[in-house]
């Protein structure tokens, strides 16, 4: 568990850094007027969300695994019993 909570953690600060590094570019550049760097930061900072989603979605596919587990887990208990109790 703390491989992967750690990893979390880090997928989590990377997307996060990613949007505050395109908000940055996209405000230094809207005020120096150079609209390559805010074009940048406007990549950056979706990109950043992006990876947010992605990270969101890959809990989301976790928690269903871990679910249908503990059901199979159940439905095996339950199929033993029936057996041991003929």
């Amino acid at each position: 568990m703390g491989k992967n909570s750690t990893k979390k953690g880090d997928e989590a600060m990377g997307s996060n850094s990613d949007q505050l590094k395109g908000r940055a570019k996209e405000a230094v550049g809207t005020v120096i007027g150079d609209e390559s760097l805010e074009s940048e930061g406007k990549a950056d900072r979706r990109a950043g969300a992006a990876k947010e989603k992605i990270d969101h979605a890959g809990d989301k596919v976790e928690e269903v695994v871990e679910e249908a587990k503990h059901k199979i887990g159940h439905a095996i208990d339950e199929v033993k019993g029936a057996v041991h109790r003929k």
